[in-house]
C-alpha cells in the first residue's frame, strides 16, 4: 500500500485562500463582461489579463508564507515517505487437544501451546521501500515488527536470540539492501535476516498450505541472524545465495567468536518446478559445537490445480566430547477444488538417533523435550483453505502427532494425539 502525500492546511489559511481566489474570480467574470470596440477592446483585456497576473502573484506568495505551499523542491521526506509500502496480517485461532494433557500445553507444537485457548497468534507490520532495480546502482529497506503469542519463537530476541534483550525483542527481521549493477545485478543484503532454510514460511498460515507449522520448522531450522549475503542470478534458471552470519542459533547479537556459513543454490529449471539445495557451517570457540549439514526444499505445480513440495534436512553437531546426526523429511500436496477453496496435506518426520534434537526445548513450554537421548517424531495434517474474499484466509485443521519419545508430547507421557480447530488471517 503506498502512502500518498497530502497538503496540510489550517483553517486560517483556507479562509484567506477562498477570499483571495474569490475576488480573482469575480474580476476575471468582470473582464470577460466588459466590451470595448475594436483595438481598445483588446486593450483593455490586456490590462486586465495584467492586473489578474499581478493579483496571481500576490496569491502565491500569500501562500507560501502560509506554508500551504512549498517554498522550493517537494520535501524529501514526504517524498520517501509515498514510495513506501506497508504489509502484513492479523492472526487468531482456536485449538483443542483430544489428549487433554494435565499441564494444559501442548508441548513441540506450533502454534497454540496452550491447550483450548483463543490466541491472538500474530500480529504481522512489514514497512519495505519500493523494490530494488536490477540494472543499476540502487539501494532499498525491508523491516518487519512482530507481535503475538507465537512472537517469542519467531522473532530476534525471542526462543532462538537472546530473550532478555528487548531491543530485540518485537524484530522479526531488518535489513539494507543494495544493488550492485554487475552483470545481472548482484543483491546484497545486511542485518538482521530470516533463515535460508525450511520449505515453510514462519508467518504460519497467513503464508503456507497449512495453519499450524510442521516439526521440521523448529527441530531442523533456525531462526533470524543478525550478517550479510549475496544473491546473484546467472540466468533466469539459476541463481545463488551466500551468507555470513552470527550463527544458526545465535540470533541478533554474536555470544561466541565463532561465524556461520551457509549457501543455496537456487534452480528453476521449468515454470512449474524449483529446487534449493542449501549446505552451512559453524565453527564456535575452540572448535567445540561446530555444526555442519545440508537440506533441499523445492515444488513442483502438477497442473494449474494440484501443487507440491518437499524438504529434506541434515544436522551434525559435533564437539571435544561426541557428535550427533539429525535429520528430518516431509512433504506438502495441495489441490485446489475452486478460487476460494482447496484441501491441504502435509506429513513430516524427524530422526534423532544421536540425543541432538534441534533447539534443545519444545516450544511454548521451554523445557528440554524428553529425558531420552534418541527418538523421533512426526504428524499429519489436513487443513482446509477458505477464502470468501481476497483478503481474508480461514483454515479448519486436523492434525495427529506422534513420538518415541517417552514424554515428547505430553508432561504426562502421552505418546500421541489429535488437535483440532480452526485459524483465520486477515492480510493486507
Amino acid at each position: 500500500m503506498l502512502m500518498r502525500k497530502k497538503q496540510l492546511q489550517t483553517p486560517t489559511g483556507l479562509a484567506r485562500t477562498s477570499a483571495c481566489l474569490g475576488m480573482l474570480a469575480t474580476a476575471g467574470l468582470t473582464a470577460q463582461g466588459q466590451t470595448a470596440p475594436g483595438d481598445d477592446k483588446i486593450t483593455a483585456l490586456e490590462q486586465k489579463n495584467a492586473a489578474m497576473q499581478s493579483r496571481l502573484d500576490t496569491l502565491e506568495d500569500l501562500v507560501k508564507k502560509e506554508g500551504l505551499m512549498p517554498s522550493g523542491p517537494t520535501n524529501s521526506v514526504i517524498s520517501g515517505l509515498s514510495q513506501l509500502k506497508i504489509s502484513g496480517f492479523v492472526q487468531a485461532s482456536y485449538f483443542y487437544n483430544t489428549q487433554r494433557p494435565a499441564n494444559g500445553f501442548n508441548d513441540g507444537y506450533l502454534w497454540n501451546t496452550k491447550d483450548n485457548s483463543f490466541s491472538l497468534n500474530k500480529f504481522k507490520l512489514t514497512i519495505a521501500s519500493a523494490p530494488v532495480a536490477s540494472d543499476k546502482w540502487d539501494a532499498g529497506f525491508q523491516t518487519s515488527l512482530l507481535f503475538g503469542e507465537d512472537a517469542p519463537d519467531l522473532n530476534s530476541g525471542g526462543a532462538n536470540g537472546l530473550g532478555g534483550n528487548t531491543s530485540f525483542n518485537d524484530l522479526r527481521e531488518a535489513y539494507v539492501e543494495l544493488n550492485v549493477p554487475i552483470g545481472t545485478g548482484l543483491d546484497i543484503k545486511a542485518g538482521e535476516l530470516i533463515s535460508l532454510l525450511n520449505w515453510e514460511s514462519g508467518d504460519g498460515g497467513a503464508a503456507n498450505p497449512n495453519f499450524s507449522q510442521g516439526n521440521q520448522w523448529w527441530f531442523t531450522g533456525n531462526g533470524p541472524s543478525a550478517g550479510i549475503q549475496g544473491t546473484y542470478n546467472f540466468t533466469d534458471k539459476i541463481g545463488l545465495t551466500l551468507r555470513v552470519d552470527n550463527g544458526l542459533f545465535q540470533g541478533p547479537v554474536d555470544v561466541n567468536s565463532g561465524k556461520a556459513f551457509s549457501g543455496s543454490l537456487n534452480f528453476k529449471p521449468t515454470k512449474a518446478l524449483w529446487i534449493n539445495l542449501i549446505g552451512w557451517y559453524e565453527s564456535a570457540a575452540g572448535g567445540d559445537n561446530d555444526i555442519s549439514g545440508f537440506s533441499t526444499i523445492g515444488g513442483y505445480q502438477v497442473c494449474e490445480k494440484l501443487g507440491t513440495g518437499w524438504e529434506a534436512d541434515y544436522f551434525n553437531f559435533s564437539s571435544v566430547v561426541n557428535a550427533s546426526d539429525l535429520w528430518s523429511v516431509g512433504g506438502w500436496i495441495w489441490y485446489d477444488f475452486t478460487p476460494k477453496i482447496d484441501l491441504a496435506l502435509r506429513a513430516d518426520y524427524v530422526d534423532n538417533r544421536d540425543g541432538m534434537l534441534g533447539p534443545a526445548v519444545r516450544p511454548g513450554a521451554g523445557l528440554p523435550f524428553s529425558p531420552d537421548s534418541d527418538g523421533s517424531l512426526g504428524s499429519v495434517t489436513l487443513t482446509l483453505n477458505y477464502k470468501p474474499v481476497p483478503n481474508i484466509k480461514i483454515q479448519p485443521e486436523i492434525r495427529y502427532d506422534y513420538t518415541s519419545y517417552s514424554k515428547g508430547l505430553e508432561a504426562d507421557g502421552k505418546k500421541d494425539r489429535i488437535i483440532i480447530g480452526c485459524g483465520v488471517s486477515y492480510l493486507f
